[in-house]
């Protein structure tokens, strides 16, 4: 290790050596592994809930065509972003053993969860020799937040985990701690080889394809820790870094199975994220202050600390899209949140002296306990909420109502018509299409005319002679509605009532449009 390297690793005192310090040190792992245990839970229920209908329908796609699956929600040929990496690893790994869609995804959230918890250990080990540092940090990035939960994907903390550990931004999240871990320790060894850094760039590449916005977010974790390591700038540096870049660009222009750089300039992106920037102060309640406060500290030390320069270009990113109405930018949030989360559980345990230290572990212990209590909701995901008192209950994300049961007379492939944006959503998860994606999807050409079919189908006072021709253009063999939805009456003769479901859905078979 080089002189300029150990500055990254102050020497710490042994926490083994006081009583104290090795009840923290307890209490921090039982804290993590209480988690753990419950993420479990949630692995196995998988919620329904946000994005889990078109990730199953992902794989559901490439289980049965590996190489051309087409949209993974309408019966289109189109390229899709869902088709990563990590997807056609879950889709050939679903051939390969037979096991169900869901099965396959409940796998895919315990390697998730695996990847981000040896991540975040990895890479905190690298800032400091504290044995409570990587635990304390992924409480951190899991409760320190404030008093309004969020759910988004790539975001860490525990509401959005419990939701979406099965999904590709977990695992892209975990790769993402561990490509930061191996990049530090490459910059360290001056003898690390040029393939070495191909590596990294592979590593990199599979990150970003697999879950773009967390791909941005960890490029920016890579910068803090390029400009850290202070890498002189001569041939065999270049080379070596420059290796990396062009490994990692190749692999994202040759990605068979959608064009990433398309991406940049894909728009309609904007009022989606806006939520993003609504209620920010109740979001980051704690975040903000303890961060900045732990973040100062650090940059105090060292101008070039990683964390503060991986904070600072998140920062400049999420102001600029709220200054310049890209609300899309806000999705590199968690790159102004993880490294202030990550810093604060460091500055906990070595900024200052013991009454500093102290102090400052009273306020992030009533801190993390207002954040477990802001994200109590994610109890539901594994307990019925029918079972939990009103107090933790109230407020929270009711679970949707799976449409699986519309599939049982169905064939894999059929195409539904149906106004319900969920059941939108969850139908293809189970094999089927529909007219209309769920989802915004901009590499569907014919989107527009396809959601506006769908509304004029269910509109009032629609000629019959149209309705039959939206049934007629798409190939429709099920409509799936609310009785008092709008659409064919339920006594048209070219319409069958095959069922009514649970939630009061109705499934009709067209048997004929003429």
């Amino acid at each position: 290790m080089t002189g300029e390297s150990a500055r990254l690793l102050p020497a710490t005192p042994n926490p083994r050596g006081s009583g104290a310090s090795g009840v923290l040190l307890l209490a921090l792992r039982g804290a993590t592994a209480l988690l753990a245990v419950g993420a479990v839970l949630m692995i196995g229920r998988l919620p329904w809930i946000g994005d889990l209908g078109v990730h199953a329908a992902t794989v559901e796609r490439l289980r049965h065509d590996l190489f051309h699956p087409g949209n993974p929600m309408v019966d289109s040929p189109t390229d899709s972003p869902y088709y990563s990496p990590w997807t056609v690893t879950l889709g050939l790994f679903a051939k390969a053993t037979g096991l169900g869609t869901f099965d396959v995804l409940r796998c895919a959230g315990a390697v998730g969860l695996l990847l981000l918890a040896t991540g975040v250990r990895r890479f905190v080990r690298t800032l400091t020799r504290h044995p409570a540092a990587p635990p304390l940090a992924l409480l951190c990035l899991l409760l320190l937040w404030g008093a309004r939960p969020i759910i988004w994907s790539g975001f860490a903390g525990l509401m959005s985990l419990s939701a979406n550990l099965s999904y590709p931004s977990t695992f892209a999240t975990g790769l993402g701690f561990h490509f930061l871990a191996l990049l530090t320790h490459a910059l360290r060894r001056p003898g690390t080889s040029v393939a070495a850094y191909a590596g990294l760039g592979a590593l990199w590449a599979v990150l970003t394809l697999s879950h773009q916005f967390t791909g941005v977010v960890f490029t920016f974790g890579a910068a803090g820790v390029l400009v850290a390591a202070r890498v002189p700038a001569r041939r065999a540096a270049v080379l070596r870094l420059g290796a990396a870049l062009l490994t990692g660009l190749a692999l994202l222009a040759a990605w068979p199975y959608y064009s990433f750089f398309e991406l940049l300039g894909v728009g309609g992106l904007e009022e989606i994220h806006r939520p993003l920037y609504r209620h920010l102060g109740s979001l980051f309640t704690f975040v903000v202050p303890l961060g900045a406060l732990a973040l100062a500290l650090r940059w105090r030390r060292d101008h070039r600390d990683p964390l503060v320069v991986w904070c600072a270009l998140g920062l400049a990113t999420v102001v600029a899209g709220g200054l310049l109405g890209k609300w899309s930018l806000g999705r590199t949030e968690p790159a102004v949140l993880m490294p202030a989360q990550i810093a604060v559980a460091l500055c906990v345990l070595e900024a200052g002296g013991r009454r500093f230290r102290t102090g400052a572990g009273v306020v992030l212990a009533a801190a993390l306990a207002v954040g477990v209590w802001a994200q109590r909701h994610a109890v539901t995901f594994v307990v019925p909420a029918d079972r939990l008192p009103a107090a933790v209950t109230r407020h929270g994300w009711p679970l949707w109502k799976p449409v699986g049961w519309a599939m049982r007379d169905a064939a894999y492939g059929d195409v539904f018509l149906t106004g319900d944006r969920r059941a939108a959503v969850t139908l293809p998860a189970y094999g089927g299409y529909t007219v209309a994606p769920g989802y915004p999807d901009f590499f569907l050409p014919d989107e527009r005319r396809r959601v506006a079919d769908t509304e004029r189908y269910f509109a009032p006072g629609t000629p019959r002679a149209e309705r039959l021709a939206v049934l007629r253009r798409y190939h429709v063999r099920w409509v799936l509605q609310r009785p008092s939805r709008g659409g064919l009456p339920a006594g048209d003769p070219a319409l069958r009532e095959a069922g009514t479901g649970p939630d009061g859905r109705v499934l009709y078979e067209v048997t004929g449009a003429g």
